[in-house]
């Protein structure tokens, strides 16, 4: 993976933003949406190896795949609602940002429930 394909993004956004919210704040915001997009495009090749070989690793330690399954979308969640709070943020909507971190959250504990669930049947079984 090349960073200075990310640092180049970055800093061309950053240098159009600068002048952007000067004179047209309404088109920065997209300007900024649109790099963060580009960037997140530019790493699903690299996050679809990295699951690919967590997905090994599990199996060669026989861990059953749909928790490591939960675990992915967890983190996909959390990252989402992070970059779309952000974008809220950005369009100075810092107040549904909140709102949207609170679903988030809300999410990742109901997509824990089965991990939940599967640690207190161990520890009841220990018992």
């Amino acid at each position: 993976m090349d960073f200075g394909v990310f640092f180049g993004i970055v800093l061309l956004a950053v240098a159009f933003l600068s002048l952007l919210r000067q004179t047209r704040p309404e088109l920065a915001v997209l300007l900024s949406v649109a790099a963060g997009v580009i960037i997140f495009l530019r790493l699903i090749g690299p996050l679809q190896e990295l699951v690919r070989t967590f997905e090994f690793l599990a199996a060669q330690a026989q861990i059953n795949l749909v928790y490591l399954q939960i675990v992915f979308r967890v983190m996909g969640v959390a990252y989402l609602t992070g970059f779309t709070a952000q974008i809220c943020r950005d369009a100075g909507e810092g107040a549904l940002a909140l709102k949207l971190e609170m679903a988030g959250k809300v999410i990742i504990l109901l997509l824990a429930v089965p991990v939940l669930v599967a640690i207190l049947e161990t520890v009841l079984r220990m018992l």
